[in-house]
């Protein structure tokens, strides 16, 4: 099993310079990830998203990050694939030039953008993002395997090359924002790894996995985006852990709570997030996540939809906040459901820097490896 990192870069304070720190705090977390021996770092890309993630160029930061950085591996978890954010020979480009500057460390994951406010900034319609997101992956994926490359669908490309040439063969290996079943089964059908929220708990994530298992199995391959596919899940994992097991569940779930807000502001209208009052305590935050999932459920419910744990899960504060071996214990859980990647969501808008810091030595130091030998595995 693999270890990593998401960077969705939040802030409760948006101030320009609260926001540089953020951005630095976040370089400084992905290098010691490496030292602490985290498999990979990912990063989001999201646009005008105050608070929720200012991390709107993760190429500029992935790179920032490969250059300081040896043997972690580098993720785009996700790039906003829509033709108006950016054009699928750009990704294409920039994505190669980062794998070979890096020696071969890039992922690429694709994403919709589908917020009204990321859309209206780059005048994507709701209706083009999945056939736009799909037929994306088709051309750049096409485009790393052939020397000379030329496509006619939407867009009418070339021909010519697209260069450089990516160092992985035949490509970085892609992947796929699945936060709903559908997703999940489409990322299969297309041959590409999933990432998943798993904000709901380890019933959830297993529940998961068996879609996207269950898809896998049911492919034929016509709809394989390239002629190599990826079946690697990876898993979200909110965590901050500490010696002190009060304060991190404390911190972990003030943080959650400030990012579940961010969640609900920014895809269903919400008010906006604030930073709480740092003597609240962790029952103080579960309480206000359960008064939101409530008033989200009988919202819900009167427009006769029904509750799923994509609309609920980030109310669930049951996560590896604690001690390392709490941590352990929910590890444990996602390993005996066969996650592939355990994607641990560290740096969220309340967390302090230094509780960020000690959170990533803790995993490493106790944590990592536990999971590391084949005791700890049939353990496991």
């Amino acid at each position: 099993m693999k270890f990593s990192m998401i960077f969705e870069a939040q802030l409760a304070d948006p101030s320009p310079a609260q926001e540089r720190q953020v951005l630095h705090d976040c370089v400084e977390q992905a290098v010691f990830a490496e030292e602490m021996g985290f498999d990979r770092v990912w990063a989001v890309e999201h646009h005008s998203l105050a608070q929720y993630a200012h991390m709107s160029a993760s190429e500029i930061f992935l790179t920032w990050v490969a250059a300081r950085t040896r043997r972690i591996r580098i993720g785009h978890g996700v790039v906003t694939m829509p033709f108006g954010y950016q054009h699928p020979v750009r990704v294409a480009e920039r994505a190669a030039m980062l794998d070979v500057l890096s020696g071969g460390r890039v992922d690429i994951g694709a994403g919709r953008g589908a917020t009204k406010q990321e859309m209206s900034m780059f005048g994507v319609r709701p209706e083009d993002t999945y056939p736009q997101l799909e037929e994306a992956l088709r051309i750049f994926s096409a485009a790393w395997r052939e020397e000379r490359f030329e496509w006619h669908g939407s867009l009418d490309i070339g021909p010519g090359a697209v260069l450089p040439r990516p160092v992985q063969a035949p490509h970085p290996p892609l992947f796929m924002a699945c936060s709903k079943h559908e997703t999940l089964k489409l990322a299969a059908e297309l041959g590409i790894g999933a990432l998943v929220m798993g904000f709901a708990g380890a019933d959830d994530v297993r529940a998961m996995r068996k879609v996207y298992d269950d898809a896998r199995a049911a492919r034929s391959g016509e709809r394989f985006v390239s002629d190599s596919a990826n079946d690697h899940l990876s898993a979200l994992c909110p965590t901050v852990v500490l010696d002190d097991a009060d304060l991190a569940l404390r911190l972990g779930a003030r943080g959650q709570r400030f990012f579940a807000e961010s969640i609900a502001h920014w895809y269903g209208n919400a008010p906006a997030p604030t930073a709480y009052a740092e003597s609240l305590g962790y029952s103080d935050h579960v309480a206000a996540m359960a008064k939101d999932r409530e008033e989200l459920v009988a919202k819900l419910h009167e427009a006769d939809i029904p509750a799923r744990p994509v609309d609920t899960g980030t109310f669930n504060a049951e996560h590896a906040y604690g001690d390392a071996a709490r941590a352990v214990d929910y590890v444990r859980q996602l390993a005996d459901i066969g996650v592939d990647e355990v994607m641990c969501l560290i740096q969220m808008g309340t967390v302090p820097q230094e509780a960020c810091m000690e959170t990533i030595r803790q995993w490493g130091e106790h944590v990592i490896p536990r999971f590391r030998t084949h005791d700890a595995g049939a353990e496991a």
